[in-house]
């Protein structure tokens, strides 16, 4: 994979916040020592003193907000903690689900070594709104509006639902292949088949915050490449 340049994924920028669309397997932050790269390196890289304002999961692409210097990153972490920051983000989910403002709000504990799990008596306060925005014969594609930032909080929300993200074996989604939608699929003798997304579907689709001179403003990230192809082969075999 050639290491992206943060000037080629930026979708908004002025003298004080960038808005990038992150790519998919890209972490956030430093996730140990060594030569990986990630977003902060990156913003760095660009715009010296600059700081991620919030993380996406590794796997997940779309809008992260990047502040250029500290007085940028104060009003955003500000903002993202008192719930200001409107994100919006989209997933493609096992099975066919009528969402219509299905609102979640299972707690949250996180229990070390990235995973978390729901405990109304130790969790901390979790909530996502659902709509289901297109629906397909064996998944759908919905709206995910995440209230609080938890980790994973979509992911796990979902699948309390019995409505993993495609793909997101950790939760118990199952990868998409192209031989479940396609009658007519053959695989070569010796082939073994790969899914059409090598991760959960999972974009952070918009997201809408106030700049420092505190204006609104809605970024828009539009799908990277695996997301839209895997929407064109439902539409195609799977509508």
């Amino acid at each position: 994979m050639k290491q992206p340049r943060l000037a080629d994924l930026i979708l908004f920028e002025d003298d004080n916040i960038i808005v990038v669309n992150k790519p998919p397997f890209i972490s956030t932050l430093d996730e140990r020592e060594g030569g990986e790269v990630n977003m902060l390196r990156l913003a760095k890289a660009y715009s010296r003193d600059a700081q991620i304002c919030h993380r996406l999961d590794k796997e997940t692409s779309g809008a992260l907000i990047i502040a250029k210097n500290p007085e940028a990153y104060r009003s955003v972490s500000m903002q993202f903690e008192k719930r200001r920051v409107k994100k919006v983000y989209h997933a493609v989910i096992d099975g066919t689900h009528i969402f219509e403002n299905l609102f979640i709000d299972l707690p949250i504990l996180n229990v070390g070594k990235s995973s978390v799990t729901i405990s109304r008596q130790e969790g901390k306060r979790a909530e996502t709104w659902f709509n289901s925005l297109k629906y397909y014969k064996h998944y759908t594609l919905v709206e995910c509006r995440p209230v609080t930032g938890r980790m994973h909080q979509i992911r796990i929300h979902l699948a309390t639902q019995r409505a993993s993200i495609a793909g997101d074996e950790m939760y118990k989604g199952q990868p998409v292949l192209l031989s479940k939608l396609k009658r007519k699929y053959r695989l070569g003798k010796e082939q073994e088949e790969l899914p059409i997304m090598k991760r959960f579907a999972l974009h952070a689709y918009e997201v809408t915050f106030k700049l420092l001179n505190d204006e609104e403003v809605t970024v828009h990230a539009p799908y990277p490449k695996d997301f839209e192809t895997l929407l064109k082969l439902l539409d195609k075999f799977d509508s």
